[in-house]
């Protein structure tokens, strides 16, 4: 049995919006088909691609609800929680948990910035009113507050609910010694799509990724393969993806994987503010990256 949450790829899910501004249901369950038929191993909900952060609190437990029942089982259901307020952290993580998701994920809380310390009592708040697994979230460019190797393996052994953790810190020797010292229960997902290989070859249990939203297929391919021990396989892909990986950040994510899945007819792009479209010339260039690779992806 799988002692992780799961192993390989989920994709952090953009949250469509109609042109009204309401969440758009239809889309979002299109979504979530397509990512399921392209054997997708998991799905993250309301994490940064999902602009959690302009999700009014009513809509999060119409989202969250929605997620997991259309999912209904097929894969494992993680949910975005975490905010920089412990407090309201800890109301978003009770009531996700009590209604079924399959983990929590965790972010580094932002603006106030809080030091080491004040994340580890923050994850330890949370974990006392769920046993819930939760995934710990380090993405400084977002939070400037850098989770250390040390803060994620000391809440790892103290914590027996914390049951993995996303890293996009791109910090090669941090994330390594992840690895090095982990507890077995302790995976180690990509945050980052263009660093999924190397974290692979250095025993990552897969990627939690942007791109996926656009090409499932191809990005689940390359995890699995690398997961096989298949590097050829998994460094052609990554080769073929480069560019689509990089176009996803040619503006803050997830703008531009919004316009690709518009452009593509999945949904209608519309972000919230301050969130604003891809500027004419980038909206070209973001298009440019992925053209090729959308003839087989398109449904």
């Amino acid at each position: 049995m799988n002692r992780f949450i799961f192993r390989g790829t989920a994709p952090a899910l953009v949250t469509p919006f109609t042109v009204s501004d309401k969440i758009d249901e239809v889309a979002y369950k299109r979504l979530i088909d397509r990512q399921i038929e392209a054997d997708a191993d998991a799905l993250v909900v309301l994490g940064t691609t999902g602009e959690n952060a302009t999700v009014w609190p009513h809509e999060r437990r119409k989202i969250v609800d929605l997620a997991l029942e259309h999912a209904a089982g097929r894969v494992p259901v993680i949910i975005g929680t975490g905010n920089n307020s412990t407090s309201e952290s800890i109301v978003f993580s009770r009531d996700a948990a009590r209604a079924g998701a399959d983990g929590l994920l965790v972010v580094a809380p932002y603006y106030n910035k809080p030091p080491q310390r004040g994340f580890i009592a923050h994850v330890a708040a949370i974990a006392d009113v769920t046993d819930c697994p939760i995934v710990l979230y380090n993405v400084p460019g977002r939070t400037s507050l850098n989770l250390t190797a040390e803060t994620t393996l000391e809440l790892a052994s103290a914590i027996p609910s914390v049951a993995g953790i996303k890293e996009a810190s791109g910090n090669l020797e941090q994330i390594t010694d992840i690895l090095l010292h982990r507890p077995a229960h302790l995976a180690v997902y990509s945050g980052d799509d263009e660093f999924t290989l190397p974290l692979l070859a250095l025993g990552a249990d897969g990627l939690i990724s942007v791109l996926s939203n656009v090409l499932p297929r191809l990005v689940g391919d390359l995890v699995r393969a690398g997961l096989h021990g298949d590097f050829d396989t998994a460094r052609r892909l990554h080769m073929q993806l480069v560019r689509p990986m990089r176009a996803c950040f040619f503006d803050t994510n997830p703008i531009p994987v919004k316009a690709v899945l518009s452009f593509m007819g999945l949904i209608d792009g519309r972000l919230r503010l301050p969130l604003v479209p891809l500027a004419n010339d980038t909206q070209v260039r973001v298009e440019d990256a992925f053209r090729a690779m959308l003839s087989g992806e398109r449904r």
